[in-house]
């Protein structure tokens, strides 16, 4: 106790040190006011005025990416004097509710599934976005992106990192080396699949795994074969339950995946059978490609983050990606994506003032410098884009005669989406019927 004692003194005699030192020298925020006045600190100054205040951030947003988040903010944070403490976690969808309905919510959530975000708008615990947030969206974001995070004519936050979904990556070395080309159709795929898989290497390699968040991946496949077998107008249909889960139509998107999925000639490369790919994590799932295990692996744009250090992205590098082609040319080309929103959980001035600046342009390009990061923000700056998958991905957020379709998973209500949608592509890798899964999925549609 007379350590703690003496500690304690200790920190008296320190305090009023500070306080001397602070009335000889003028106000304590001399620093920061002087930092603020720098030059590199012009497009923070309308969010000044909130020093020495802390805003918790929680998100899926693990490891490197974690760490790029961090630097992305950098100098809002030292410009500003708002601390920004983020939280990452693999069993975020599941450990979110857990907080808010403990009473434990973070300050603003990253929330990838709109369905999510309803969730928690209709349990009222969400607050909406303040006015200088929804001016920043409407000015940086197109409509169709806005209305995933409106409920009930309310807006609740702009979107933050975007992704392409409909890639499919592979090595340009192995496919030089091969006489390989790039597929621009469903049958060249298919026929360069069979090419593949007669050499005796097994063409596609896939990974479900994932935390509590488990069977994701798979459900990403669902809904780019939904899109190209059955149009967007019923994809539309289908994430909004305007048709069963168990439509013909649905049980037809499914069976087309599971042409490669569930192919024991195609799956799993590296790793082993089909039922391999559901306790394959999504993070590994890629990587014997570069050990020529596999050939072809599609996952989204983000995925560039997944290869080790070193590798070498590019049209030219160790690894690339195509554009996953359509089954139907005569429905377009048909693009899925999906991003995470910027949610609220308290409305105080920092929590906004950081709301805000998520949504600007200067956040856009300050990340996206960075690398491996995609954003639908018309400010983004594709200069700024170093990765060129990333730049394919900017390309076509940004182009409006592209056919985009949200995730559906995100967008349906989260129970299914994140869950029973989840869960029954795990047991459908695993072995059950398609009929099986998808009366299963529908029956937990309340």
């Amino acid at each position: 106790m007379a350590f703690a004692r003496s500690r304690q003194a200790l920190a008296i005699a320190g305090v009023l040190g500070l306080a001397l030192t602070a009335t000889a020298c003028g106000t304590g925020n001399d620093k920061k006011s002087d930092s603020a006045s720098k030059p590199e600190c012009a497009p923070y100054q309308k969010y000044q005025g909130h020093d020495g205040k802390k805003v918790t951030i929680y998100s899926s947003i693990r490891d490197i990416e974690a760490d790029r988040l961090q630097q992305s903010w950098k100098q809002f944070e030292d410009c500003t004097g708002i601390k920004i403490d983020h939280e990452g976690s693999g069993e975020f969808e599941a450990q979110l509710g857990v907080r808010v309905d403990g009473g434990n919510a973070p300050d603003l959530a990253f929330i990838p599934q709109p369905g999510l975000l309803k969730r928690f708008v209709d349990s009222g615990k969400l607050k909406p976005a303040g006015n200088d947030t929804k001016a920043m969206a409407e000015q940086n974001y197109s409509p169709d992106w806005l209305k995933y995070s409106t409920v009930d004519g309310k807006f609740y936050g702009a979107p933050l990192g975007s992704n392409v979904k409909s890639f499919v990556w592979y090595s340009p070395k192995t496919f030089k080396e091969k006489g390989w080309t790039v597929p621009t159709t469903w049958d060249e795929l298919i026929k360069l699949s069979d090419t593949i898989a007669a050499s005796g290497t097994k063409p596609w390699c896939a990974g479900i795994e994932s935390g509590d968040a488990t069977g994701w991946p798979a459900t990403d496949w669902i809904e780019d074969m939904m899109l190209r077998t059955a149009g967007p107008d019923v994809y539309d249909q289908w994430t909004t339950h305007g048709i069963k889960f168990n439509d013909p139509k649905v049980a037809e998107a499914v069976d087309k995946a599971g042409t490669i999925l569930k192919n024991e000639k195609y799956v799993n490369g590296g790793f082993g059978g089909v039922k391999s790919i559901a306790t394959t994590s999504f993070q590994e799932a890629g990587t014997p490609i570069l050990k020529n295990k596999c050939a072809l692996h599609r996952q989204a744009s983000f995925y560039a983050n997944q290869w080790p250090k070193g590798t070498k992205v590019a049209e030219d590098g160790d690894v690339f990606a195509f554009y996953f082609p359509a089954v139907d040319p005569a429905k377009g080309k048909p693009v899925l994506g999906g991003g995470e929103f910027v949610a609220a959980f308290a409305d105080r001035p920092e929590v906004q003032a950081v709301q805000t600046y998520l949504a600007s342009g200067e956040y856009a390009n300050s990340r996206a410098k960075i690398g491996d990061w995609v954003s639908a923000n018309n400010k983004l700056d594709i200069n700024n884009v170093p990765n060129p998958v990333d730049k394919l991905s900017v390309q076509i957020l940004q182009d409006p005669k592209t056919v985009f379709r949200f995730d559906g998973s995100d967008l349906m209500p989260a129970a299914v989406g994140a869950g029973t949608f989840w869960k029954g592509m795990v047991d459908w890798i695993n072995g059950k019927d398609t009929a099986t899964v998808l009366n299963g999925i529908e029956s937990s549609w309340k």
